[in-house]
Protein backbone atom coordinates (compact mmCIF):
# COMPACT_ATOMS: atom_id res chain seq x y z
CA UNK A 1 0.00 0.00 0.00
CA UNK A 2 0.86 3.43 -1.29
CA UNK A 3 1.86 5.56 2.12
CA UNK A 4 0.77 8.76 0.99
CA UNK A 5 -2.86 7.29 0.03
CA UNK A 6 -3.15 5.94 3.96
CA UNK A 7 -2.32 9.44 4.90
CA UNK A 8 -4.37 10.98 2.29
CA UNK A 9 -7.35 8.19 3.95
CA UNK A 10 -6.41 8.66 7.45
CA UNK A 11 -6.55 12.35 6.82
CA UNK A 12 -9.79 12.70 5.24
CA UNK A 13 -11.57 10.44 7.91
CA UNK A 14 -10.21 12.54 10.88
CA UNK A 15 -11.60 15.39 9.28
CA UNK A 16 -14.99 14.20 8.04
CA UNK A 17 -15.74 12.37 11.12
CA UNK A 18 -14.55 14.50 14.25
CA UNK A 19 -18.32 15.58 15.40
CA UNK A 20 -18.20 11.69 15.94
CA UNK A 21 -16.53 11.63 18.19
CA UNK A 22 -18.41 13.88 20.61
CA UNK A 23 -21.27 11.85 19.89
CA UNK A 24 -19.38 8.27 20.63
CA UNK A 25 -18.13 9.83 23.75
CA UNK A 26 -22.14 10.59 24.68
CA UNK A 27 -23.26 7.21 23.59
CA UNK A 28 -20.11 5.14 25.87
CA UNK A 29 -21.41 7.20 29.21
CA UNK A 30 -24.88 5.82 28.91
CA UNK A 31 -22.81 2.87 30.45
CA UNK A 32 -22.96 -0.64 30.03
CA UNK A 33 -23.61 -1.94 26.13
CA UNK A 34 -20.28 -0.85 24.87
CA UNK A 35 -20.28 -3.97 22.17
CA UNK A 36 -23.17 -2.39 20.93
CA UNK A 37 -21.72 0.90 20.80
CA UNK A 38 -19.06 -0.28 18.24
CA UNK A 39 -20.86 -2.84 16.72
CA UNK A 40 -23.42 0.46 15.66
CA UNK A 41 -20.42 2.29 14.90
CA UNK A 42 -19.75 -0.27 12.08
CA UNK A 43 -22.79 -0.38 10.86
CA UNK A 44 -23.53 2.79 10.10
CA UNK A 45 -20.24 3.64 8.82
CA UNK A 46 -20.31 0.02 6.10
CA UNK A 47 -23.80 1.61 5.24
CA UNK A 48 -21.92 5.27 4.63
CA UNK A 49 -19.23 3.49 2.67
CA UNK A 50 -21.46 1.12 0.31
CA UNK A 51 -23.52 4.05 -0.80
CA UNK A 52 -20.48 6.16 -1.42
CA UNK A 53 -18.44 3.46 -3.09
CA UNK A 54 -21.70 2.51 -5.16
CA UNK A 55 -22.19 5.74 -5.96
CA UNK A 56 -18.55 6.68 -7.20
CA UNK A 57 -19.44 3.45 -9.66
CA UNK A 58 -22.41 5.79 -10.43
CA UNK A 59 -25.08 4.25 -8.76
CA UNK A 60 -27.69 5.97 -6.56
CA UNK A 61 -29.59 4.52 -3.84
CA UNK A 62 -31.50 7.84 -2.68
CA UNK A 63 -32.39 10.68 -4.79
CA UNK A 64 -29.85 14.33 -3.81
CA UNK A 65 -33.28 15.66 -2.41
CA UNK A 66 -34.08 13.10 0.07
CA UNK A 67 -30.81 13.19 1.61
CA UNK A 68 -31.73 15.79 3.58
CA UNK A 69 -34.47 13.77 5.65
CA UNK A 70 -32.22 11.79 7.06
CA UNK A 71 -31.68 14.29 9.64
CA UNK A 72 -35.38 13.21 10.92
CA UNK A 73 -33.03 9.45 12.28
CA UNK A 74 -31.47 11.59 14.99
CA UNK A 75 -33.88 14.24 15.63
CA UNK A 76 -36.44 10.80 16.30
CA UNK A 77 -33.85 9.63 18.32
CA UNK A 78 -32.97 12.73 20.53
CA UNK A 79 -36.53 13.38 21.30
CA UNK A 80 -36.83 9.42 22.35
CA UNK A 81 -34.16 10.20 24.80
CA UNK A 82 -35.23 13.25 26.27
CA UNK A 83 -38.44 11.52 26.50
CA UNK A 84 -36.82 8.84 28.41
CA UNK A 85 -34.92 11.48 30.50
CA UNK A 86 -38.00 13.59 31.37
CA UNK A 87 -39.68 10.60 32.57
CA UNK A 88 -36.53 9.26 34.36
CA UNK A 89 -36.52 12.43 35.92
CA UNK A 90 -39.97 12.45 36.92
CA UNK A 91 -39.73 8.46 38.30
CA UNK A 92 -36.58 9.12 40.35
CA UNK A 93 -36.27 12.20 42.23
CA UNK A 94 -34.42 14.94 41.44
CA UNK A 95 -30.71 14.02 43.25
CA UNK A 96 -29.30 11.70 40.49
CA UNK A 97 -28.75 11.89 37.08
CA UNK A 98 -30.79 8.86 35.16
CA UNK A 99 -29.22 5.57 34.05
CA UNK A 100 -30.17 4.26 30.60
CA UNK A 101 -30.64 0.64 31.14
CA UNK A 102 -27.73 -1.25 28.82
CA UNK A 103 -26.86 2.00 26.61
CA UNK A 104 -28.04 2.46 23.60
CA UNK A 105 -28.91 -0.23 21.26
CA UNK A 106 -26.81 -1.20 18.14
CA UNK A 107 -28.81 -0.09 15.62
CA UNK A 108 -30.10 3.44 17.42
CA UNK A 109 -26.38 4.35 17.12
CA UNK A 110 -25.83 3.01 13.52
CA UNK A 111 -29.20 5.38 12.27
CA UNK A 112 -26.94 7.84 14.22
CA UNK A 113 -24.03 7.30 12.47
CA UNK A 114 -25.40 6.90 9.32
CA UNK A 115 -27.85 10.22 9.50
CA UNK A 116 -24.89 11.98 10.33
CA UNK A 117 -22.75 11.03 7.39
CA UNK A 118 -24.64 12.41 4.28
CA UNK A 119 -21.91 14.93 4.28
CA UNK A 120 -19.38 12.37 4.56
CA UNK A 121 -20.84 10.58 1.28
CA UNK A 122 -20.75 14.04 -0.77
CA UNK A 123 -17.06 14.02 0.18
CA UNK A 124 -16.30 10.44 -0.30
CA UNK A 125 -18.24 9.74 -3.43
CA UNK A 126 -15.96 12.77 -5.87
CA UNK A 127 -12.75 10.83 -3.85
CA UNK A 128 -13.60 7.25 -4.71
CA UNK A 129 -14.29 8.03 -8.31
CA UNK A 130 -10.88 9.49 -8.77
CA UNK A 131 -8.91 6.86 -7.26
CA UNK A 132 -9.36 3.86 -8.72
CA UNK A 133 -10.20 0.53 -7.43
CA UNK A 134 -7.50 -0.16 -5.55
CA UNK A 135 -7.19 3.33 -4.32
CA UNK A 136 -10.51 3.39 -2.93
CA UNK A 137 -10.04 -0.32 -1.36
CA UNK A 138 -6.79 1.34 0.87
CA UNK A 139 -9.40 4.52 1.55
CA UNK A 140 -12.13 1.52 2.41
CA UNK A 141 -9.69 -0.33 4.61
CA UNK A 142 -8.04 3.01 6.28
CA UNK A 143 -11.86 3.65 7.35
CA UNK A 144 -12.91 0.86 8.77
CA UNK A 145 -9.30 0.29 10.48
CA UNK A 146 -10.16 3.92 12.02
CA UNK A 147 -13.69 3.64 13.22
CA UNK A 148 -12.09 1.78 15.99
CA UNK A 149 -9.88 4.09 16.94
CA UNK A 150 -12.30 6.44 17.00
CA UNK A 151 -14.51 3.89 19.26
CA UNK A 152 -11.49 3.48 21.38
CA UNK A 153 -11.21 7.75 21.54
CA UNK A 154 -14.85 7.57 22.92
CA UNK A 155 -14.67 5.15 25.14
CA UNK A 156 -11.39 6.96 26.18
CA UNK A 157 -12.81 10.55 26.57
CA UNK A 158 -16.00 9.23 28.48
CA UNK A 159 -14.21 7.43 31.16
CA UNK A 160 -12.00 10.35 31.85
CA UNK A 161 -12.50 11.59 35.42
CA UNK A 162 -13.32 14.98 34.38
CA UNK A 163 -15.40 14.28 31.43
CA UNK A 164 -16.70 11.23 32.82
CA UNK A 165 -17.95 12.96 36.00
CA UNK A 166 -19.48 15.48 33.70
CA UNK A 167 -21.11 13.47 31.47
CA UNK A 168 -22.42 11.23 34.12
CA UNK A 169 -24.09 14.55 35.55
CA UNK A 170 -25.18 15.80 32.38
CA UNK A 171 -25.34 13.21 29.84
CA UNK A 172 -28.36 12.47 29.69
CA UNK A 173 -29.36 15.81 29.09
CA UNK A 174 -26.40 16.43 26.63
CA UNK A 175 -26.99 13.63 24.35
CA UNK A 176 -30.75 14.31 23.48
CA UNK A 177 -29.72 17.91 22.43
CA UNK A 178 -27.07 16.86 20.70
CA UNK A 179 -28.86 14.29 18.45
CA UNK A 180 -31.75 16.79 18.07
CA UNK A 181 -29.36 19.77 16.82
CA UNK A 182 -27.30 17.13 14.81
CA UNK A 183 -30.90 16.41 13.18
CA UNK A 184 -31.80 19.79 12.90
CA UNK A 185 -28.87 20.88 11.11
CA UNK A 186 -29.13 18.04 8.87
CA UNK A 187 -32.51 18.95 7.56
CA UNK A 188 -31.75 22.42 7.61
CA UNK A 189 -28.81 22.71 5.77
CA UNK A 190 -30.18 20.05 3.30
CA UNK A 191 -33.34 22.09 2.45
CA UNK A 192 -35.61 20.02 3.83
CA UNK A 193 -39.23 20.39 4.11
CA UNK A 194 -38.23 23.95 2.49
CA UNK A 195 -36.10 25.30 5.43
Amino acid sequence: MNAGIIGQAAGLFAVTNIDDLVILALFFAQGSGHLRIVLGQYIGFAGILVVAVAAAFGATFLPPSAVPYLGLLPLALGLKAAWQAWRDRADGGDDDPPARGGGPKALEVAAVTFANGGDNIGVYVPVFATSGTSGMAVYVIVFLILVAVWCLAGRFFATRPLVASALSRWGHILLPLVLIGLGVVILVEGGAFGL
